[in-house]
């Protein structure tokens, strides 16, 4: 009986830390700014990349666009899929992607499951600034929870590089 109980309290607590780098990245289908629906699962075989920001049209969210938009030509050269997530509905995801000119997807949650089970929902209701690299296999193989959102482009090549993501050439 006490083994059982120290079973139930060490789960009870790994639930309580919220996801860790080791753990199978939870699957989930969106809907996404280029008109797509994605399905983590389908991408299975690949390195993903899932940048969670608060909220669409606001000043740091902006930044952050542009910042990995611009280190497009840096990592284009790596095998992954990158994406960025809010809890904005589609349409406002869609708009916020055309007024930056993103290169990438940005998927929408607006019903927050996605980021409840990331672990980024903040108590405000928005995603907290986090991102998750997730390997073929789909498991979280780093979590950046100290994203910049001047320098998220640099952060994600730099990233990619020190994970050694495989690379086209």
């Amino acid at each position: 009986m006490r083994n059982l109980f120290a079973i139930m309290l060490l789960l009870s607590a790994n639930t309580a830390l919220g996801l860790q780098v080791g753990d199978p990245a939870p699957n989930w289908t969106l809907n996404a700014s280029d008109g797509k629906q994605y399905e983590l699962a389908e991408l299975r075989g690949q390195h993903v990349v899932v940048a969670f920001f608060p909220k669409a049209f606001t000043g740091g969210c902006t930044i952050e666009c542009k910042s990995v938009r611009d280190s497009k030509r840096q990592v284009r050269r790596f095998k992954f899929q990158f994406f960025m997530a809010s809890v904005d509905d589609v349409e406002t995801n869609t708009a916020f992607a055309k007024q930056n000119n993103a290169n990438f997807p940005i998927l929408s949650d607006p019903d927050k499951r996605v980021s409840e089970a990331y672990g980024v929902l903040a108590s405000a209701g928005y995603a907290n600034r986090w991102t998750f690299y997730i390997d073929a296999d789909g498991v979280i193989s780093k979590i950046d929870k100290k994203v910049n959102p001047r320098t998220a482009g640099r952060q994600l090549l730099e990233n990619l590089i020190a994970m050694e993501v495989p690379s086209y050439q």
